[in-house]
């Protein structure tokens, strides 16, 4: 027989769980059995009052946006929407069927409030990258890191061209802009200007490194453990790749700090290849580079390029295909040079006379000038990166055992340290 819906019959009581109604397999489940917040309260006891009205529950604005971030749900407005009519979001927030949910405004002052003062956010963080240290997920010899860019919520066709167009009291935004422009990951990361600020959010950087049309973009920069590709760090930076170098320094040394982590390889592509990062990476951190080196000495034009001169370190000068010697200095001092040119560059030139009357002139200098080769105070540590790509034996560039890594901790740059270091092969204390 066929049913017919009744109405005006509704029961007078209802028995629901949500705890029941929550699929055991369900994503959040998994997430709840290794999420505890009870240090959440004590680390911001500082930041609030001792008198007046309750605020609302840190913990429930810290399971929200864990909500929000395993959901894809960037939009607090939205997240605040899907919390209150989705069942299991409230199971996992710990609001039952008739908590109320906060205002989307509450997440922005709170953020940029008390979880900025206090730095939760980092202390949380940081408190799951030891948990996994703990459960040994953690390897601690090989990172990689790498970033990833972030675009601005600011229209891509509005735009100022300086930044004294810009009004200091117009928003928050422009405020921490200029309150950012002398940090290394911001606005002292390149000298160069951007071709255009946004108005609305002028930290953004213009660029159009991802491939696409020029856009405002931040980027984020992750330090990730190998051995379980597990997030060890974050560090936010403009989007240039000297900003990006900057955060990734910034990461290992407070992975050392925080965790007494210090990788013995760390892999990177290309825009980690620099001279000054391989120096540093290998000749200050004692870390391998697998990183291929940044190098433009290749050349086109069919002409003999850097890597047919063959470098010796005892004495300091280049041989040339034709078997005659590029030297730094043509003549002898009396007092040694010790000087170390602006762009971090040594030359090196063969003598008129051998390029003059060499056969070879056509392949090598087709101008009427001889021959000058560049080479970078750092060239020892670009030198180990090539090698380790090579994945040859490097007996002679072994690098310090742990026992050894704290003799280094805090290296001695002095310029005169590093010419000294080009006219010898690599060997860290």
């Amino acid at each position: 027989m066929m049913g017919e819906r009744w109405v005006g019959q509704d029961a007078l009581f209802y028995e629901f769980s949500l705890e029941r109604h929550v699929p055991k397999q369900h994503l959040l489940r998994a997430i709840d059995r290794f999420v505890d917040l009870d240090g959440v309260r004590a680390h911001l006891a500082p930041f609030y009052s001792e008198v007046g009205r309750p605020s609302i529950d840190p913990e429930l604005l810290i399971r929200m946006l864990i909500v929000g971030y395993c959901s894809g749900i960037r939009s607090e407005r939205r997240l605040c929407e899907e919390v209150h009519l989705n069942l299991a979001y409230r199971w996992f927030c710990r609001l039952g069927l008739d908590g109320e949910v906060p205002d989307h405004s509450t997440f922005s002052k709170t953020r940029h409030g008390r979880f900025r003062d206090a730095d939760l956010l980092r202390e949380l963080f940081e408190t799951v990258v030891r948990r996994c240290m703990a459960e040994g997920l953690v390897g601690g010899k090989g990172f990689a890191v790498d970033a990833s860019l972030i675009v601005a919520d600011a229209h891509r066709q509005r735009g100022v061209d300086k930044p004294d167009q810009l009004d200091p009291e117009a928003n928050r935004a422009v405020a921490e802009y200029f309150a950012t422009l002398d940090e290394a990951a911001f606005g002292a990361a390149t000298p160069v200007e951007p071709k255009f600020i946004s108005p609305v959010d002028p930290a953004a950087r213009w660029t159009a490194s991802w491939g696409g049309p020029a856009v405002y973009a931040y980027c984020t920069n992750y330090l990730i453990d190998m051995d379980h590709a597990i997030i060890v760090d974050v560090e936010p930076s403009t989007a240039v790749r000297q900003a990006e170098v900057t955060a990734a320094k910034t990461m290992i040394d407070r992975i050392q700090d925080r965790f007494n982590l210090w990788p013995e390889r760390l892999i990177a592509d290309t825009g980690y290849g620099s001279a000054e990062m391989l120096n540093w990476l290998v000749n200050e951190r004692a870390i391998e580079p697998h990183i291929p080196v940044f190098d433009n000495s290749k050349r086109t034009d069919g002409t003999f390029s850097r890597e047919d001169f063959a470098y010796d370190h005892e004495s300091d000068t280049y041989r040339c295909p034709a078997g005659k010697t590029l030297r730094h200095y043509r003549r002898p001092f009396t007092t040694p040079r010790t000087g170390v040119p602006k762009d971090n560059l040594l030359r090196y030139r063969a003598s008129k006379h051998d390029c003059d009357t060499c056969p070879m002139k056509p392949r090598c200098c087709p101008s009427a000038r001889p021959r000058k080769l560049l080479r970078s105070i750092h060239e020892d540590a670009r030198d180990f990166a090539r090698e380790i790509a090579k994945d040859r034996g490097l007996p002679d560039l072994a690098l310090p055992t742990q026992k050894g890594r704290d003799a280094i901790r805090t290296p001695q740059t002095h310029p005169e340290a590093r010419q000294v270091a080009t006219a010898r092969p690599l060997r860290c204390p």
